[in-house]
């Protein structure tokens, strides 16, 4: 079911603002998805397919003149209104075509606000967090982020200083309550299932890329879920890649529909091109379901035991060392020793065989679910940087960027 945010207007406005952090979920398709949505022909959407572009519509349509197609960080989106005339703010830059937007109708007393979608079928794919709405004042970007004087990016102000007006309210500061922070008390009400994740603009964390695999691989759940769609290999790399530090990231298998369960879990090469089954890479190393062998660099041996439906596979990455220890239920299956070379940039690596079109595996790179189930119980993380089901070993840490500079 598709998942968004709604609230009755209570009265009339001309000047508004909508701060909102989003990480996309999707680059490729057809479909646009909504971000806000005033009542009418009145809102922010995000072609999620091969234009990428963020545009108003208000009977005539207003596109961003770059295209935001990452799927690996997150964007600041600002749709500020001063007496029906609209600007549009990505991470800090106006981004419309003409810079500005005429037209732009008022707040209707009455009308549904709705958040992460565009008042139809089309809703967000992806993650929301911080999300700002303003009623009676066009702030600029300024008021919500700030250039870090150190990296030079643009970064989130947690607690801004604004005045939120009568409509007003702040959602999904921490975690996904849509509980008003504002103090105006005017909760949102949330259309599907809202589910929470680690995963903040102060805080990215890996998944699947759409971007960086063979084809034929359906992505789903913020790109934590991954299937095969045909009787084949298909395959994807992570977002962040590691050259120094340990980490660790667990993946669960959802389903298989065939007699044997073709799958395999690992860690590859960044720079290798998207291929039809890993196991075949070099240098890469994974470990197979339907056997518990291990894939080296191309060639098959003996490591541990099967895994099926239901097992949870940890993976334990130690880029300074270049060890590997993969983990069944919690159980170590052994380290390897991989003689690789130092100076590569190595990332996570998940390749499903769609045997009968069902087989299916999400990861957790430490959001603490599973696709949209929590895992069962938190095991021990001295890093204190994600949720996991088992124990994370010592001295290991999530893969997010948190986790790259701890």
């Amino acid at each position: 079911m598709a998942t968004y945010l709604k609230r009755t207007c209570g009265s009339t406005a001309s000047s508004y603002t909508v701060s909102m952090w989003v990480k996309t979920a999707k680059s490729s398709g057809t479909s646009s998805s909504g971000l806000f949505w005033n009542g009418a022909t009145n809102k922010i959407s995000w072609e999620q397919n091969a234009s990428s572009q963020i545009y108003y519509y208000n009977g005539s349509v207003y596109r961003t003149t770059g295209y935001f197609r990452d799927v690996s960080g997150w964007y600041h989106i600002v749709w500020s209104v001063n007496a029906g005339t609209g600007t549009l703010y990505v991470n800090n830059e106006s981004a419309l075509i003409a810079g500005t937007a005429s037209g732009v109708g008022a707040l209707v007393s009455a009308n549904e606000i709705q958040i992460g979608a565009d008042g139809g079928s089309s809703t967000f794919e992806g993650i929301m967090s911080h999300v700002h709405f303003i009623d009676g004042t066009a702030y600029t970007p300024s008021a919500f982020g700030e250039t870090d004087a150190t990296t030079g990016e643009w970064k989130i102000k947690t607690s801004p200083s604004v005045t939120y007006g009568t409509n007003g309210f702040f959602v999904l500061k921490d975690g996904n309550s849509v509980t008003d922070q504002s103090g105006n008390s005017n909760n949102l009400t949330i259309s599907g299932t809202l589910t929470n994740t680690e995963d903040c603009p102060s805080d990215v964390f890996a998944t699947g890329n759409p971007l960086d695999q063979n084809g034929g691989m359906t992505f789903s759940e913020g790109n934590l879920t991954f299937a095969s769609t045909s009787a084949s290999w298909r395959s994807t790399k992570g977002t962040l890649g590691m050259t120094a530090g340990k980490y660790y990231w667990e993946v669960k298998v959802i389903n298989t529909s065939g007699a044997l369960l073709d799958m395999n879990v690992g860690v590859i090469d960044f720079s290798l091109a998207s291929q039809s089954e890993y196991s075949t890479a070099n240098p890469a190393l994974a470990y197979n379901a339907g056997d518990g062998s291990k894939s080296f660099n191309g060639s098959n041996s003996s490591y541990g035991s099967s895994y099926t439906v239901g097992d949870i596979i940890g993976v334990a990455f130690d880029a300074d060392n270049l060890t590997v220890e993969f983990f069944k239920n919690g159980t170590s299956q052994g380290v390897v020793n991989t003689g690789w070379s130092s100076g590569i940039t190595w990332t996570p690596v998940i390749a499903v065989y769609g045997r009968y079109n069902n087989t299916k595996a999400s990861a957790n790179f430490g959001n603490g679910y599973f696709g949209t189930t929590v895992i069962t119980s938190a095991g021990t993380n001295a890093s204190n940087i994600g949720v996991f089901e088992y124990d994370v070993p010592t001295g290991y840490t999530a893969l997010s960027t948190k986790g790259l500079n701890n």
